[in-house]
C-alpha cells in the first residue's frame, strides 16, 4: 500500500498506538511526561545534524516521539488524573450527597426519566468538576434547558460492570466520555438556581430550541420532525425506536448520524451559494472564512460528535486546498485530520461512529476507483446509479467486519437503499439547511416547510418499506475480535491483489483465506470444549443457565425470558442456542458441585450439605442458623429477593466467613 509509504502515515499509526497503549496499560503520567521530554530533546538535536547517517536515527526519534505524544495527549484528555475531578471524592461517591451542577446536554429519555449530561461544580459544598449522567424522574419534574443549574440532594453511584454475561458495558462506553458515575436524585429535592450559565452551550441549546419550536408550530409532523433534526442538527434523542430499527434493517442508520455525507451537501451548497464572488485573492480569501466559520458553527449546533468533527475537519482542508489552488492529496487529507482530532479529542479513537466514519471514507477513496474501473458506463443515469452503487460496496466492504464485531447483524438490502435514498437525501438536506437557518430567524413559509417535511415522509416509507424484507436482514452472527482482525486482512490482501494482480499477492490472499479459517475453527473448537453454570441478574425474576459448548439449557419459571435482550446477547456472544428449557428444580448439580437453591418458601433438608446455596425471591429464613447447619462454601443471592435484605445475609455471611455474592450489587455469577 502506497500510504505507508508517506512519512506521515507511518507517524500517525505510532501516535494511534501510544494513544492505545495509554488506554489499556495506564501508564504512570510522569514517566510518560518524562520519556516526552527526552525524546522531543533529542529530536531537536538531530534535527539539527545534516549529515546523512544521522537520518535514519531522525525517523526512529520521530516515530517514538509521536508514539510518546499519543501517551501523553490520552493521558491529559483523562479527565480521572486531574485531582480536582469528582472521581477522587471516594467518601462521597455510592451515598447520597448534596450536588451542583450544570445540564449540559441532553440525552434520549428512558421510560420513566429525564437524561442529561451535567457538569459538576461543588459536592458537599467541595470545590470539584468533572461530567456526570443525570437521570430527574419524569413524573416529578419538567424537562430542563442547557445551561440550567440545579442543586440535587441524591446518590452518587459509580460506573458498574455489565449486570449479566455478553452484556454491552455500558460503564465502560461511559468512562471513555469521561462520565465516571450516575446521579439519582431522591424524592423531590432539587433546587433551580433562577439564573443559567450562559456560555456556548447553552447559546447553541437556544439556537436549536428556537428552530424546533419554530417549526412545531407550522404543525410540521412530530416524527419527521425528529428526523429532520437528526439529519440537519446531529439531534437523535427524540426519534422513535421503531424508525431508528427500521433505518437499521435497510442498512441506513448512518443516514441519522451527521457526517461526511452531510458535510459534503452543506459544503457544496455552500460553494454553491457563495460562486457569485469572483475568484480573486481577496475575494477567494472571503469564501475561504466564509466556509471554514460555517462549517465550525455546523459542526458545534450538531454536538461536535465525532463524526461530525472528522467530517468537518476534512472538508476545511479542503477549502483551504481550494483557496490555495493546489490539488489536495485526499491520503493526506485524512491523516491530518485524524492526528489534529485526536490530539485535542484522543478518546474519539474508541467511538464506534470515528471508526466506522474514517474506515468507510478510507475504503470509499482507496476501494471505489478499483471497482468503477470494471464498468465505464456513457449513459449518465447508468454512471450515476454505478458510481453509488460501487461507493456503497466499498464502504460496506470497509466496514463490514467491524460492523458485525459490534451489532452482529447485516442488512441484505443496503445497495438498494443507498441507490433509493441518495438522491433525496441531497434534495432534504439542501431543503433542510435552508429551511433550519430561516427558522432560526423565526421565518417558517409554508411552501418550504411542507416540501421538506414531505420529502421526509417520503425517505421513512421507502425505508420502511425496504426494512419491511426482514429475510434480507441475517441477525445474530456470532462475531470476536480474532474473527475481525482476520476479515481485515482477507480484505486488504483480496483488494491489493485486485489492484494489481501478481503471484506473491495471491499467495497472501490464499494465506489470510486459511488464517480465516483456522480462526474459525479454533473459535468451535473452544465453544465446544466450554462448561459453564450461570446465575442472571435479573430484577424480580431467577434465570439460570447451564451451557456445555453450543448446547444452553434454561432454568426459569418465566417462559418468556427465553426471548429476552439479554440471553440473546449470551447465546450470539458464545454462538450457542437453547437445546432445553425448564423450570428450577431445588437442587442443582454441576462439575461435582452440589447446589441448594432455596425459593420463597425457604424449605431446605437438613441432611443435605451443599457447596453452593442459591437465595431466590427472598426466602423466608434465619440464615445464620441454616449456615451453622449447612456450612456452606457460597451463598449467591440473585435479583429476585428484595434489596433490603441484602445487606443483613451479607452480616451473617460475613459472621461465618462464607463468601457472598449479590448479583443486584456484582453482577451475574459464574461457574466454570
Amino acid at each position: 500500500m502506497k500510504v505507508l509509504q508517506f512519512p506521515l502515515a507511518r507517524i500517525t499509526v505510532c501516535f494511534l498506538f501510544g494513544i492505545i497503549t495509554a488506554f489499556y496499560l495506564f501508564p504512570n503520567p510522569k514517566l510518560i511526561f518524562g520519556l516526552l521530554v527526552i525524546f522531543l530533546v533529542s529530536l531537536s538535536f538531530l534535527a539539527t545534524k545534516k549529515d546523512s547517517k544521522f537520518k535514519c536515527y531522525f525517523a526512529i526519534v520521530s516515530y517514538l516521539t509521536s508514539y510518546f505524544i499519543g501517551m501523553s495527549s490520552l493521558i491529559v484528555q483523562t479527565d480521572s488524573f486531574q485531582q480536582s475531578n469528582y472521581s477522587h471524592l471516594f467518601d462521597k461517591l455510592d451515598k447520597e450527597v448534596s450536588t451542583t451542577l450544570v445540564i449540559r446536554e441532553k440525552l434520549k429519555n428512558s421510560k420513566f426519566n429525564y437524561r442529561y449530561i451535567g457538569i459538576i461544580q461543588q459536592i458537599d459544598k467541595q470545590n470539584c468538576n468533572g461530567r456526570i449522567l443525570v437521570s430527574i424522574p419524569k413524573k416529578q419534574f419538567k424537562v430542563f434547558e442547557t445551561g440550567t443549574i440545579l442543586n440535587i440532594k441524591g446518590n452518587i453511584q459509580r460506573n458498574k460492570k455489565p449486570d449479566n454475561p455478553n452484556q454491552f458495558d455500558y460503564g465502560a462506553y461511559l468512562s471513555q466520555k469521561q462520565i465516571y458515575a450516575q446521579l439519582y436524585p431522591a424524592n423531590a429535592t432539587i433546587k433551580i438556581s433562577p439564573e443559567p450559565k450562559k456560555d456556548i452551550w447553552y447559546y447553541i441549546a437556544k439556537i436549536n430550541s428556537r428552530i424546533i419550536h419554530n417549526l412545531e408550530k407550522t404543525d410540521f409532523n412530530n416524527s419527521t420532525l425528529a428526523v429532520a433534526s437528526a439529519l440537519i442538527l446531529g439531534q437523535r434523542q427524540d426519534i422513535a425506536p421503531e424508525i431508528i430499527q427500521d433505518y437499521q434493517y435497510a442498512g441506513a442508520v448512518h443516514i441519522l448520524s451527521v457526517s461526511g455525507l452531510h458535510v459534503g451537501f452543506i459544503f457544496l451548497f455552500l460553494n454553491f451559494i457563495l460562486k457569485p464572488i469572483p475568484n480573486t485573492q481577496k475575494g477567494s480569501l472571503i469564501k475561504l472564512s466564509i466556509l471554514l466559520l460555517s462549517l465550525f458553527l455546523f459542526a458545534l449546533i450538531a454536538g461536535l460528535s465525532p463524526s461530525i468533527v472528522r467530517s468537518v475537519v476534512m472538508f476545511s482542508f479542503v477549502a483551504i486546498g481550494l483557496h490555495l489552488r493546489r490539488s489536495v492529496n485526499i491520503y493526506h487529507t485524512l491523516l491530518v485530520s485524524m492526528l489534529l482530532i485526536l490530539l485535542f479529542q484522543a478518546y474519539f479513537l474508541f467511538d464506534v461512529g470515528f471508526q466506522l466514519s474514517y474506515l468507510a471514507l478510507f475504503f470509499i477513496v482507496w476501494f471505489q476507483p478499483i471497482l468503477a474501473s470494471y464498468w465505464k458506463p456513457k449513459n449518465k443515469i447508468l454512471k450515476y446509479c454505478w458510481d453509488i452503487l460501487t461507493v456503497s460496496f466499498a464502504a460496506q466492504i470497509g466496514t463490514l467486519p467491524l460492523s458485525l464485531y459490534y451489532f452482529h447483524q447485516f442488512p441484505g438490502l443496503f445497495f438498494i437503499t443507498n441507490l433509493a435514498v441518495i438522491p433525496l437525501l441531497s434534495i432534504i438536506m439542501f431543503l433542510g439547511v435552508v429551511v433550519m437557518t430561516l427558522a432560526a430567524t423565526g421565518f417558517t413559509a409554508v411552501w418550504l416547510t411542507k416540501p421538506l417535511e414531505w420529502s421526509i415522509l417520503f425517505l421513512n416509507k421507502i425505508i420502511n418499506y425496504i426494512a419491511s424484507f426482514e429475510q434480507f436482514i441475517i441477525k445474530d452472527i456470532p462475531f470476536n475480535f480474532v474473527l475481525m482482525s482476520c476479515s481485515y486482512f482477507l480484505i486488504i490482501a483480496a483488494i491489493l491483489w485486485l489492484k494489481k494482480p501478481q503471484f506473491n499477492k495471491l499467495i497472501t490472499v490464499l494465506l489470510s483465506i486459511i488464517t480465516l479459517q483456522t480462526a474459525l475453527i479454533y473459535n468451535r473448537w473452544t465453544t465446544q470444549n466450554q462448561e459453564e453454570w450461570i446465575v442472571f441478574n435479573s430484577k424480580r425474576k431467577t434465570i439460570i443457565v447451564e451451557r456445555f459448548g453450543k448446547e444452553v439449557s434454561l432454568f426459569t419459571n418465566d417462559i418468556s425470558y427465553a426471548k429476552s435482550k439479554v440471553l440473546n446477547s449470551y447465546l450470539v456472544g458464545n454462538s450457542s442456542h437453547i437445546q432445553k428449557q425448564g423450570t428450577i428444580n431445588h437442587m442443582a448439580y454441576f462439575k461435582g458441585n452440589k447446589i441448594l437453591i432455596l425459593d420463597s418458601i425457604g424449605i431446605f433438608p437438613k441432611n443435605y450439605k451443599p457447596d453452593i446455596v442459591l437465595l431466590t425471591k427472598t426466602p423466608k429464613i434465619n440464615l445464620e442458623r441454616m449456615l451453622l447447619s449447612l456450612k456452606p462454601k457460597l451463598v449467591i443471592a440473585d435479583g429476585s429477593n428484595y434489596k433490603y435484605i441484602l445487606k443483613k445475609w451479607k452480616a451473617s455471611c460475613e459472621k461465618q466467613k462464607i463468601p457472598f455474592h449479590a448479583t443486584a450489587e456484582k453482577g451475574f455469577f459464574q461457574l466454570n
